[in-house]
C-alpha cells in the first residue's frame, strides 16, 4: 500500500470516529427540536465560522468558486444525507443506525467505478464484503427487526457516498478549507428552506419552534466537531481513492457502541462484539493488502 493511501486512511479513520461523537450528541437532542432544523443550524454555524477562517487564512481569493455544479451537488448530498441520518438517530439505537449506514462503502465502490472510472479492486471488495457481514451479525437476524425506519440509514448511506464521490471529483480545485466552506455554504440554505417545509407536514417530530439554549450549544459543538471530521475525510479522500477510504467508516461502529453504552445505557452483547471483531479484521486486511493501488494519473 502506498504511503499516500496509508495517510489517507489515517485521516479518514480520525474523521469518521469524530462523526460518531457528533452523532451521539445529535441523539441527545431527540424530541427537543426538528432534526431538519438541527441540521440547518449546524451547517449554518459551520458556514459562518469557515467563512471567517477562510478569509483570515486565504483572503478574498479563497472564495473563488470552481466547479460550481459539482460543489452544489456536494452540498445537496450532505444536506440530504445529514437530514435523513439525524432523523434515524431519533428513532433508532445509535449503534443500529450506524451499523445500517455501513452500506456506504458498497455504494461508494459501485459509484466510484461508474462515475470516476475507478476499478473495483479485489482487496477493497473483500474488505467491504467481510465488514458488511459483521454488520449483519450485529443486526441479527435481519434488517426487518428495525422496521421501515431501517430505510433511513440506507438512504443516508447512498447520499453520503455521493458526497465522497463529489470530494474526489473536485479534488485539487481549491484548498481543503475552501472545500469545507463551500459544502457547508451550499448545504445550509437547502436545509434552511427544508426545515419549514417539513414543519408544514404536521408531523410533531418536524415541528420548528424556538430552541432551548442547550440545543443551540449542542448544535455548535456538532458544527465544530463535524466540520473537523468532514475536513479529515476530505483530506483522506484526496490522498487515496474513494473506494479505498470508504471502508474506514466502520470505525464509527466501535465509537457508536462505546458511546451508546456510556451515554444511553445500551450494552453491546456477544454478537455485537463478534460483529465488531469481524469489522476490525476487515479493516486490518485492507490496511495490509499491498494490492490496493490507484492507477497512475495521466494528463
Amino acid at each position: 500500500m502506498r504511503q499516500s493511501d496509508r495517510t489517507g486512511l489515517l485521516f479518514a479513520l480520525a474523521g469518521f470516529a469524530t462523526l460518531s461523537l457528533g452523532d451521539a450528541v445529535i441523539k441527545t437532542m431527540a424530541g427537543l427540536w426538528s432534526p431538519v432544523a438541527i441540521a440547518a443550524l449546524r451547517f449554518s454555524m459551520a458556514a459562518i465560522g469557515l467563512a471567517a477562517l477562510l478569509r483570515w487564512r486565504e483572503g478574498a481569493g479563497g472564495f473563488r468558486l470552481a466547479a460550481p455544479r459539482a460543489q452544489f451537488g456536494r452540498g445537496a448530498a450532505l444536506a440530504v444525507s445529514s437530514t435523513i441520518f439525524f432523523t434515524s438517530l431519533f428513532v433508532l439505537p445509535l449503534a443500529t443506525a450506524t451499523a445500517i449506514s455501513f452500506t456506504t462503502p458498497m455504494f461508494t465502490a459501485i459509484l466510484a467505478a461508474v462515475l470516476l472510472g475507478e476499478p473495483l479492486r479485489r482487496p477493497t471488495l473483500i474488505a467491504s464484503a467481510v465488514a458488511f457481514l459483521g454488520v449483519l451479525v450485529i443486526l441479527r437476524p435481519n434488517l426487518a427487526e428495525a422496521g421501515w425506519w431501517a430505510v433511513l440509514p440506507l438512504a443516508s448511506a447512498l447520499t453520503f457516498s455521493l458526497l465522497i464521490i463529489g470530494n474526489r471529483h473536485v479534488a485539487g480545485t481549491a484548498s481543503a478549507l475552501a472545500m469545507q466552506f463551500w459544502v457547508a455554504a451550499f448545504a445550509s440554505p437547502i436545509l434552511l428552506l427544508a426545515a419549514p417545509l417539513f414543519a408544514q407536514t404536521g408531523v410533531e417530530r418536524f415541528a420548528v419552534g424556538w430552541p432551548d439554549w442547550t440545543v443551540v450549544a449542542r448544535c455548535a459543538f456538532v458544527a465544530v466537531s463535524a466540520t473537523c471530521a468532514h475536513w479529515l475525510i476530505y483530506l483522506g479522500t484526496t490522498r487515496a481513492g474513494a473506494s479505498v477510504v470508504a471502508p474506514a467508516t466502520y470505525i464509527q461502529l466501535l465509537v457508536a457502541s462505546f458511546l451508546g453504552w456510556l451515554w444511553f445505557d445500551t450494552h453491546p452483547d456477544a454478537m455485537t462484539l463478534l460483529g465488531a471483531c469481524i469489522i476490525i479484521g476487515a479493516g486490518l486486511y485492507l490496511w495490509r493488502a499491498g494490492q490496493v493501488r490507484e492507477p497512475p494519473e495521466t494528463e
